[in-house]
């Protein structure tokens, strides 16, 4: 064969085996799950706890997302505390572990919620423990 020829031979066999199915294809949305992180308090275990006032008391727990945690969010009702979001950096199971001050606080009652956000932007549903200082 002539090289001219070879190269035309070689160019069709290309074409004819390459059919839509052995291309690569991209997503054209984001390749996210559309589902935002599971967040478990694991410490205090009961969804409704009592602790003596002065006690110390440190919610713990985990947020979890194949698509990355970006941040993860905390609230407190009933108590004149806070904390600042905690970053995931992208890391697809985040820890956390806070002190919740029960220091003349006798007869209060503390809802701790918390919850993640992904990297794509998607929110996933709180957990929550109700905490009554006695």
């Amino acid at each position: 064969m002539v090289p001219r020829q070879a190269f035309w031979w070689a160019t069709v066999g290309v074409l004819l085996g390459c059919g839509t199915r052995d291309r690569l294809t991209f997503p054209s949305e984001s390749p996210g799950d559309s589902a935002g992180p599971v967040t478990r308090i694991t410490s205090p275990a009961q969804p409704d706890t009592a602790v003596v006032g002065g006690d110390l008391l440190i919610v713990q727990g985990r947020v979890v997302d194949v698509d990355g945690v970006d941040a993860v969010y905390f609230e407190v009702q009933g108590s004149n505390q806070g904390f600042a979001p905690l970053r995931g950096e992208g890391a697809d199971t985040v820890y956390f572990a806070l002190q919740l001050s029960t220091q003349n606080a006798s007869g209060a009652t503390v809802l701790f919620r918390a919850y993640g956000v992904d990297r794509l932007g998607d929110q996933g549903d709180p957990d929550s423990r109700q905490i009554h200082i006695e």
